[in-house]
């Protein structure tokens, strides 16, 4: 590597750093408004999927019952894109309800599992593991809206975590370059 690849390298990673450290503070500051606009982009996906499924469903050689399977989705998908920008508060809930039978299901699955077959872990961690499915389940079902602030604080935390990550990989990457001759390539 050259000093002014590191040089350039250093100033992105600084860069994506700070970013990273600014995001989680400002998602945990703002979590109802870090919802909304997740909710919201969540929409927009869900706006161009449909679209998408749309115009699959009118492309040649589907039989009619693909073709009705692809207009199903595309309907759903529209909905969802409508109600996540309609009324975000209520997606986000709904998402939330979604994420806890998900983790509910799973967790039931990882528990019979975990009992019934031969593991090469220990066994007391991977039913530790499917009960904390099952328990953060139970809390997103029970209480959607705390859940999904939840959410928002954990990626938060997340984010910030990785941005000082970032920053301090950055400030070392710059150490690194410094120590380098100016025209010396490794």
């Amino acid at each position: 590597m050259t000093k002014e690849s590191l040089t350039a390298s250093w100033k992105l990673l600084v860069l994506r750093g700070l970013i990273g450290i600014v995001f989680g503070i400002v998602a945990m500051a703002w979590p109802q408004q870090t919802i909304v606009v997740v909710v919201v982009l969540w929409g927009v996906w869900a706006l161009v999927d449909g679209i998408g499924l749309a115009a699959n469903a009118f492309t040649e050689g589907l039989g009619r019952g693909q073709r009705m399977l692809l207009l199903g989705m595309a309907a759903v998908a529209l909905v969802v894109a409508f109600l996540a920008f309609t009324r975000p508060g209520m997606a986000a809930a709904a998402l939330t309800w979604v994420l806890g039978i998900w983790l509910l299901v799973r967790g039931v699955f990882e528990l019979v599992g975990a009992l019934g077959t031969v593991q090469v872990a220990p066994r007391w961690l991977l039913v530790l593991g499917a009960l904390l499915d099952i328990a953060l389940g139970w809390i997103f079902i029970a209480n959607p809206g705390r859940a999904v602030v939840g959410i928002v604080w954990l990626l938060g935390l997340i984010a910030v975590a990785w941005g000082v990550v970032f920053l301090v990989l950055g400030l070392i990457v710059r150490r690194k370059a410094a120590e380098l001759p100016d025209a010396v390539s490794a």
